[in-house]
């Protein structure tokens, strides 16, 4: 089954509410009108609204029944700076939280806060660092998470081959500690995805074959992640090929349960995930979905600024799945 017709059977009727702060942005107002229409979610724009409703006119988008916030004429206002203030703990003041929770990435972010919403899709207009800040503090790392991490959905064909690659957006170099909760966070990823996890903690080395620090932190971070999650079928560290390829594991890892069956990559660091999942994007034919931010209290989702109104539309609908892990 496609991966989004199956995500569409899970959130369907749960009413999830969906913010949007880029109201007034053509290719979010598109995916918004879509999600409407088909009942999938309740989208939730913000801008004000003669200028949502000029920006959808002029795109041919007719709104209905959408419900528009505006920032600066929001009934509950108030609450929500003195929400923002006590959550920050006397690191902004309330003069402070007043001016910023007009930004309408720290405003969408206060309603996911306050449960006015359940998550937030951002960055179609705005940076990666505009849509995460607020998040991270604000929404804040679930408990025994220190990072976010940034994974990516690798599917490609009708029979969709399905993989989870991270973390491939955010840690650049990741200690062996943040490594093992990436690698527990991404197999919970995996799970909400329909994909069976087998996680594989990728290096140039398999169990030892080669020697240096990187190796080393990536052959701790395995043992690390074990004592976080015994149950699950994790190895490492695996070279990609003894990861990924049967006949390679029995050479290289012929004891590990994992090798030749990994479904879940994890890199051991930015660099080489970010190379990785490109790879496979542009030699492979794999579709990238992603990054999806894994680690916070509520799900909020980065568009990459280059997304069109299709891609706005799977981020909403994997973002609404998301949600489902935090109830």
């Amino acid at each position: 089954m496609d991966l989004f017709a199956s995500l569409q059977e899970k959130i369907k009727g749960k009413n999830i509410r969906i913010v949007f702060p880029e109201g007034t942005e053509p290719r979010i107002i598109g995916a918004a009108v879509r999600l409407n229409a088909e009942g999938i979610l309740t989208p939730i724009l913000l801008g004000a609204p003669a200028a949502v409703e000029a920006a959808a006119k002029k795109a041919g988008f007719t709104l209905g029944s959408i419900q528009i916030l505006d920032p600066d004429n929001y009934a509950g206002y108030e609450g929500l700076v003195d929400a923002f203030v006590e959550r920050r703990k006397g690191k902004n003041t309330k003069e402070q939280g007043e001016k910023m929770l007009r930004d309408p990435n720290y405003f969408g972010t206060m309603l996911v806060y306050t449960d006015q919403a359940d998550g937030m899709v951002s960055g179609a207009v705005h940076s990666t660092g505009d849509t995460v800040r607020p998040a991270l503090q604000i929404i804040k790392t679930r408990p025994g998470v220190s990072r976010t991490s940034g994974a990516f959905i690798m599917q490609r064909g009708r029979d969709a081959e399905r993989y989870i690659f991270a973390d491939c957006a955010i840690n650049i170099d990741p200690s062996a500690q943040e490594l093992a909760e990436i690698a527990v966070d991404s197999a919970e990823t995996a799970k909400l995805f329909d994909i069976e996890p087998h996680v594989a903690m990728l290096s140039f080395s398999t169990k030892g074959s080669a020697k240096a620090p990187q190796v080393d932190k990536v052959a701790e971070a395995t043992k690390i992640a074990h004592e976080l999650a015994p149950e699950l079928s994790l190895d490492g560290e695996l070279q990609f090929d003894a990861a990924f390829v049967p006949s390679v594991a029995h050479q290289k890892a012929p004891d590990s349960t994992v090798a030749g069956e990994a479904t879940v990559f994890i890199f051991p660091d930015l660099q080489s995930g970010n190379i990785g999942y490109k790879i496979a994007q542009r030699f492979g034919h794999f579709e990238a979905i992603g990054p999806i931010l894994q680690g916070l209290n509520k799900p909020v989702s980065d568009l990459s600024r280059g997304s069109n109104e299709e891609d706005v539309y799977k981020l909403a609908i994997i973002t609404a799945a998301q949600t489902l892990n935090h109830h």
